[in-house]
């Protein structure tokens, strides 16, 4: 669609079908006039008979799911109508999808300068659904994706001796890698959107981030439920609470759909309209990403497989074995939390160059650090918690000399005091009393190990 074509004005959530024997599941959305989408999820088939109960849960769940998914068809024109042909929602439901789309889109609406106030209405006015169970008990889905922190959730469980399952979207190479090391069982779920959404966005149709880990949380959700499961742990920290920018009156947050207040609402949420026995958290919530990386630094299990590059996943997909680009906010930030904790020869081999010494790196270096611009658009932690990695490095024998260290040590300096407190607090966890109580134990006696 060229720009001086006509943008359609309503966007459609059309229907949905599950097809039980290949477990799939098909979401419809439409821009009537102009094109139809169909993504399909496949959580494959289940090996048990589902209760009624569950069966109720099931079908709450692919609901929610195809409200969720649909943001990444919505964003391409983010008409002001939605229609929903199987009906209005509750205002419950409606309030959370709306709260949903709106903050999910905030890196959207600010890059491509669109307010979205007001703007984005689910028709309300319908019925509460009533929320099933999901009647297996401790049996835990744990979400990998390749990174640092989901590992730091694996072993942390694996020791407490949980019984759990790894869950992946999608069979990325890092992420199978990963999986694979662990030796662990796992339950892999393939997600295809519909091909269209990419011609719009070659034509000219509006395109961004949009709020990636609420999506994949609802697909847990479902999968959870057909497959036997009654408790998710997703590993986000406290660091993804800070935000990016302040624009049109709110701080917009790249990580919104991982921050505490999201995951409390979908917590929430999950209990009230889908399954009331359903447990949905992040074991890592009360942890720093300096605290994580430390846990992380423990053990070498997966040194040579893991990454939280995202280029790396557009890198594999060319068939290399490169797992970090080094020149990436993402790779700046990891190199930088994992120096304190990790020997300089076994880091170094991690990432294969020494990012601390790099000096084409400066500039990432000083957004990281808050030295100019603003918090980069990538999932990585606080500002402060930057500048409290940098401060531990500018004292240790193997990094003070490093170029990057030397180079931004004069504009750091005024700082010093109030970083060394900011270590001692991103090493201090948060309350961990939101965690279910064995979920609770597990994380303290691993801090405490």
């Amino acid at each position: 669609m060229s720009n001086t074509a006509a943008k359609p004005t309503t966007f459609v959530f059309t229907d949905r079908t599950f097809d039980a024997k290949s477990g799939t599941l098909t979401l419809g959305y439409a821009y009537p006039g102009l094109c139809e989408f169909v993504e399909t999820i496949n959580f494959g088939p289940s090996t048990r008979e589902l209760t009624n109960r569950e069966n109720m849960a099931l079908e709450n769940a692919f609901q929610a799911l195809h409200l969720a998914a649909g943001v990444s068809y919505y964003k391409a024109f983010v008409p002001e109508k939605i229609e929903i042909n199987s009906g209005p929602l509750d205002d419950a439901t409606a309030d959370f999808f709306e709260h949903l789309y709106f903050e999910g889109l905030g890196e959207f609406a600010y890059r491509n300068q669109i307010k979205l106030k007001n703007r984005i209405r689910f028709p309300r006015g319908g019925t509460k659904p009533d929320s099933g169970e999901s009647e297996t008990k401790d049996r835990t889905l744990v979400p990998v994706g390749g990174g640092k922190d989901s590992l730091v959730s694996v072993e942390v469980l694996r020791a407490s001796g949980a019984n759990i399952t790894l869950a992946a979207v999608n069979r990325a190479q890092p992420i199978v890698a990963c999986i694979d090391a662990s030796g662990l069982a796992a339950l892999y779920i393939t997600r295809t959107l519909d091909k269209q959404l990419l011609e719009l966005n070659d034509q000219g149709a509006l395109n961004g981030h949009v709020p990636i880990t609420a999506i994949v949380s609802f697909i847990l959700v479902a999968a959870a439920i057909l497959h036997g499961f009654d408790a998710i742990a997703f590993s986000n920290e406290r660091s993804a609470d800070e935000g990016n920018v302040q624009w049109e009156g709110r701080m917009v947050n790249h990580q919104f759909s991982k921050s505490r207040p999201f995951e409390l609402a979908l917590a929430a949420f999950v209990k009230s309209h889908i399954a009331k026995t359903l447990e949905y958290f992040s074991l890592l919530r009360p942890l720093s990403e300096l605290h994580i990386a430390k846990l992380f630094a423990g053990g070498t299990r997966y040194d040579a497989v893991f990454t939280s590059c995202n280029k790396s996943y557009r890198i594999n997909d060319a068939m290399t074995d490169r797992r970090w680009c080094c020149d990436c906010p993402k790779c700046r930030f990891v190199f930088l939390v994992l120096a304190p904790f990790v020997e300089k020869s076994r880091l170094v081999e991690i990432f294969g160059k020494n990012m601390l010494d790099d000096a084409s790196q400066i500039e990432g270096y000083r957004e990281l650090l808050g030295l100019e611009g603003h918090k980069p658009w990538e999932c990585v932690g606080e500002i402060l918690e930057s500048g409290a990695a940098f401060w531990a490095l500018s004292e240790h024998p193997d990094w003070k000399d490093a170029a990057i260290i030397k180079t931004l040590a004069a504009d750091m300096v005024e700082g010093g005091v109030q970083l060394g407190h900011a270590f001692d607090d991103a090493m201090t966890p948060f309350s961990v009393d939101n965690l279910p109580p064995d979920f609770k134990e597990a994380l303290i006696d691993a801090i405490e190990s």
